[in-house]
């Protein structure tokens, strides 16, 4: 199937030769020099054959007819021409694409990422409660929550939706979820997350949207008086390599969630906040000048000019640092705390995240009038954009940089020490306390588990060749012959999802052993039932390294055991020889072990067209223990 899996980290240029442009008139349409061409193009951009959904950039939207045709009479297949926009989306080929790229008024090519759900009630913590009682509930502003919809009839919304839209991208295996069976839709009913397409063997797949909206804006969320601008934004994907063995699930493509910031961008509504709990990678520092920052960044800017704030899951990895997108910096990225108000053991942390808020065993809404217990960054997310539709609700004519300002300054410190021992505070929030202007609650020293420290580089056992055929041989799985990279729901999911009454929340995380296993080590655990760590351990692992890496599953599937463990036993091409060593050392950082830059260096190796024989064994080298 045509899909891409998420992409948060900076792209090298793509080395693909040059071909001729796409013009109306080519003599009146200059040709860029072959380099101009190349420097257009995502790299590793349909580098394993076939064909690839991809965004055009085009140098204005007036742009945007006139290429579209000259790309249809070419034979390229457009799926996505918005008339105002300055981007179209279409699907083909390495060269198709390299030929795109050439014409003048295409600025740039790359992947149409698509990206999962991010996955307790705690309002007396942050002072909600409170705040009700004093007559702060948000009436007046609203909460616009991009996501899987809404159960627009469920009581906790008492009538409050006071907008809905759909932007839901379709593919091979890829199906819309919008009512009218369409890409886009917008008004009454645009946004039901009861459709058909929304069901799968019982249970409804876009329950997620409903529990974020239940708790920023429900009758017993933080700010019960404002409305719900519900925008779906997750299309359906039916195919079980995609969705790790079930049948089908949910993820929101790039194309998707720029049309529906655009929407709320040109929305007459009195917006306070936009609501991602959605996202991936794991950027070290700040992603703004990457190539998704780069596109993302001013669609948050403009947002946050017109009074509205981009409020981000900070990410489920127990990492330092906030995943994409919030990792943009004028994002508001949010990690989750429990009820003890301490850190969840599984959020992340650090110096890219703006504030804490409940996310531990959060009770809320979700379709056919029910409610169960989620846990997850997600769930701390729309607590903040809650917590600012009271802010503006209050005070409307101020910039919401202040009110972002207050929420921080108001917050109960959080003090604690990262990796290398850099004291970091983060605020928790505190409502009543940013309405109020009363004094932050005292500081607590936070102890989270630290991140393990990389292993003594004299450890006796050393990687072994990638090419070494000893070991258990898998059991055969079904034979997986399309080429094409696909995304998968991997991001800020929490993996445990218990109805009322609550149950403990299991979220899947990194390790914290440390331990460096090699190659021939992570084999054996990879074959079912012949290592120490279980199945699901070793699958959350997996999706930990296809968040993180841009080579699994983009050019080289490792999407169940089985395909990982032909990957590390792979010895018959250099390129083969390097997927092993960097899959390997992916499952290491998994497993607990710190540092990705030489893993990132590795990879861009791996993505460059043209790279050299010498070129891929060392990279395969760099990445191998000392």
């Amino acid at each position: 199937m045509r899909l891409r899996s998420l992409i948060v980290c900076a792209i090298l240029l793509a080395l693909v030769p040059a071909a001729p442009a796409f013009a109306d008139d080519p003599t009146s349409t200059p040709t860029p020099s072959p380099s101009a061409t190349q420097e257009k193009l995502e790299d590793g951009l349909a580098l394993s054959g076939g064909t690839v959904r991809a965004i055009v950039e085009l140098s204005d939207p007036a742009q945007n007819a006139p290429v579209a045709k000259q790309a249809a009479a070419e034979s390229v297949d457009v799926v996505l021409r918005p008339e105002s926009q300055p981007f179209m989306v279409v699907q083909g080929t390495a060269e198709e694409l390299a030929a795109l790229a050439a014409d003048s008024r295409v600025t740039s090519i790359h992947r149409d990422r698509a990206y999962p759900p991010s996955a307790a009630n705690n309002l007396t913590q942050i002072g909600a409660d409170q705040a009700h009682a004093q007559g702060f509930v948000g009436t007046g502003q609203a909460v616009a929550v991009l996501d899987t919809g809404i159960d627009e009839d469920h009581p906790n919304f008492g009538g409050r939706i006071v907008d809905e839209a759909c932007f839901s991208a379709v593919d091979e295996g890829v199906e819309s979820l919008c009512p009218n069976h369409q890409t886009t839709q917008t008004g009454k009913g645009a946004a039901d997350a009861m459709t058909a397409k929304c069901l799968a063997n019982g249970e409804n797949l876009c329950d997620h949207g409903s529990h974020v909206a239940g708790i920023a804006a429900g009758n017993g969320g933080v700010a019960p008086g404002a409305g719900i601008v519900a925008v779906q934004v997750f299309s359906r994907v039916n195919d079980e390599s995609v969705c790790y063995g079930e049948p089908s699930c949910l993820l929101a493509y790039e194309s998707s969630l720029r049309l529906a910031m655009d929407y709320v961008a040109a929305s007459a509504q009195p917006i306070a906040a936009v609501n991602l709990s959605l996202g991936g990678g794991l950027p070290e520092t700040s992603c703004d000048d990457s190539e998704e920052g780069a596109i993302f960044k001013p669609k948050i800017d403009a947002l946050l000019a017109k009074g509205i704030a981009t409020v981000v899951a900070a990410g489920n990895e127990y990492s330092e640092g906030a995943s994409f997108p919030a990792c943009i910096t004028s994002a508001v990225a949010v990690g989750a705390n429990d009820d003890s108000d301490a850190i969840a053991d599984f959020s992340n942390r650090g110096a890219g995240v703006d504030l804490f808020a409940p996310g531990v065993d959060i009770d809320s809404s979700v379709p056919d009038n029910q409610s169960a217990v989620y846990s997850g960054t997600s769930m701390a997310t729309p607590h903040v954009a809650g917590a600012l539709a009271l802010l503006k609700a209050q005070s409307p004519q101020s910039p919401m940089t202040e009110l972002i300002d207050k929420l921080k300054s108001s917050g109960r410190p959080y003090v604690y020490q990262v990796a290398d021992g850099t004291q970091v505070t983060t605020p928790r929030l505190d409502v009543l306390a940013a309405l109020t202007g009363s004094a932050p609650q005292p500081p607590i020293t936070q102890t989270p588990a630290p991140a393990p420290d990389d292993p003594d580089p004299s450890d006796p056992d050393p990687e072994p060749d990638p090419s070494d055929s000893s070991g258990p041989t898998p059991t055969p799985e079904p034979s997986e012959t399309s080429p094409t990279p696909v995304p998968l729901p991997t991001l800020t999911v929490t993996v445990t999802v218990t109805v009322t009454p609550k149950a403990p929340a299991t979220v899947c995380t990194r390790g914290t052993t440390g331990t460096r296993l090699t190659a021939k080590k992570w084999a054996v655990e990879l074959h079912r039932s012949t290592g120490k760590l279980p199945d699901a351990t070793l699958t959350c692992y997996l999706s930990l390294v296809q968040k993180a890496s841009t080579v699994f599953p983009e050019l080289t599937k490792a999407s169940s055991l089985g395909t990982a463990y032909r990957v590390l036993k792979a010895s018959k091409t250099n390129r083969a020889k390097l997927d092993a060593a960097l899959l390997t050392g992916w499952l290491n950082w998994a497993h607990g072990t710190n540092g990705t830059t030489t893993l990132k260096s590795a990879e861009k190796v791996r993505l460059t067209t043209k790279a050299t024989s010498a070129a891929l064994k060392k990279a395969a080298k760099s990445v191998l223990p000392k």
